[in-house]
């Protein structure tokens, strides 16, 4: 079975290793404080996000646009990006 190339991978930015980066793809299942908080943080569709750290529990440290900012892996979980 062939396999669609052309749309992007997404999954969740909570699943992701340290080091790796990814282009935000969108916010499923948040409101819309849920979406407005994390587009003040700067995590719009198409920025390109760093992991810095995720030790699989415990937040997450984020590098985007220059700056590192700490996500609950709640809010990281709804987040979904495409890996770089």
């Amino acid at each position: 079975m062939p396999t669609d190339t052309s749309r992007p991978r997404a999954v969740p930015l909570v699943a992701l290793p340290p080091g790796s980066r990814a282009r935000i793809l969108t916010v499923t299942n948040g409101g819309h404080g849920v979406r407005m908080r994390l587009l003040q943080m700067g995590l719009t569709p198409g920025a390109v996000v760093e992991i810095v750290e995720n030790y699989g529990r415990g937040p997450i440290l984020v590098r985007v646009r220059g700056a590192v900012i700490a996500l609950g892996r709640g809010l990281a979980e709804k987040v979904l990006v495409e890996p770089v």
